[in-house]
């Protein structure tokens, strides 16, 4: 799959060219499976996606900079349909080129968050991989919240998130084992660096069922949301989860979205790389307006 907008969003000064190709070795490596083990074009894959339709994938864009991207196929418990993998690639590639975007929050429909993939033939042709590492992969700070059931692949999908908000009730869990199977869309690898190799392996291994209290014991959970009310005035699930990025999310774009990149840098790249991008994206808004406006307000000690 392509890297799209990435390589224009990601650093944008020209002197960013070691991170750039790293992660394009990465992605030119990922398009390789399809064509190379499967058989199959680029095209062929959307097309035998699409052949088994059902739900979307839906993305609002607001103008606080934080999108909203729902898991929508209730029916299913959100279970991702062939043509909703081309969706989320397609959102995705929506998102990458949005300049003015800080924060995401990913969601299901109906209360729950998302159960994996639909069965029917969709894994043996693809996976959506190549789109969740994108996804963590954006110059924006991603929260997952979840509601309900995050089962297998929906679970695997939380982990493409920079954070995760459990509401009362739900549940976390990677199934793989009972099906025979281990993660397959990079799941595993992002929940060892979450939660550290023995939580992992107990969760996978175990199969355990992860509900707020032990996501937020293992590090798998950031926080738990509050019990949605009947009263007039409470606070959504959504609203909450929010009102918790926006801590994370509030000032101007280009530096929350430098801030993402640096982080991103740290976790994927070597040490001296890292320190390389770091200095170079420092560049990028040191005596930018934001910094201006910064040093004339003599913020620093707010």
């Amino acid at each position: 799959m392509v890297l799209c907008a990435l390589n224009r969003q990601l650093l944008r000064s020209g002197s960013c060219c070691a991170f750039m190709a790293r992660l394009q070795t990465t992605s030119r490596r990922r398009c390789c499976l399809y064509s190379s083990t499967h058989g199959f074009s680029q095209e062929e894959i959307r097309q035998k996606l699409r052949a088994f339709p059902g739900g979307s994938v839906d993305l609002l864009k607001q103008d606080s900079g934080v999108a909203v991207l729902t898991i929508n196929n209730p029916a299913r418990m959100n279970a991702f349909s062939g043509s909703m993998m081309v969706d989320l690639e397609e959102k995705v590639s929506q998102l990458e080129n949005w300049t003015e975007g800080k924060g995401l929050v990913v969601r299901g429909a109906a209360e729950t968050f998302c159960s994996g993939s639909d069965l029917n033939a969709v894994r043996a042709i693809s996976n959506p991989q190549d789109a969740l590492t994108r996804m963590l992969r954006l110059p924006l700070v991603s929260v997952a919240l979840v509601e309900g059931r995050a089962l297998g692949g929906g679970a695997e999908l939380t982990t493409a998130c920079d954070f995760r908000l459990m509401a009362p009730g739900s549940v976390i869990q990677f199934v793989h084992k009972h099906m025979g199977l281990v993660p397959g869309w990079g799941g595993a690898a992002r929940l060892v660096r979450i939660v550290g190799s023995q939580n992992a392996l107990k969760l996978l291994g175990g199969a355990m069922k992860v509900d707020p209290e032990r996501g937020l014991d293992v590090g798998l959970a950031d926080g738990v949301l509050e019990a949605d009310g009947d009263a007039p005035g409470a606070s959504t699930p959504l609203q909450q989860a929010e009102d918790w990025l926006c801590r994370y999310t509030e000032g101007p774009v280009p530096v929350i979205q430098a801030v993402k990149k640096v982080v991103l840098a740290g976790r994927e790249l070597p040490l001296m790389e890292a320190l390389r991008t770091e200095k170079e994206v420092f560049g990028t808004v040191w005596g930018a307006l934001a910094n201006l406006q910064a040093l004339a307000s003599k913020s620093k000690h707010k």
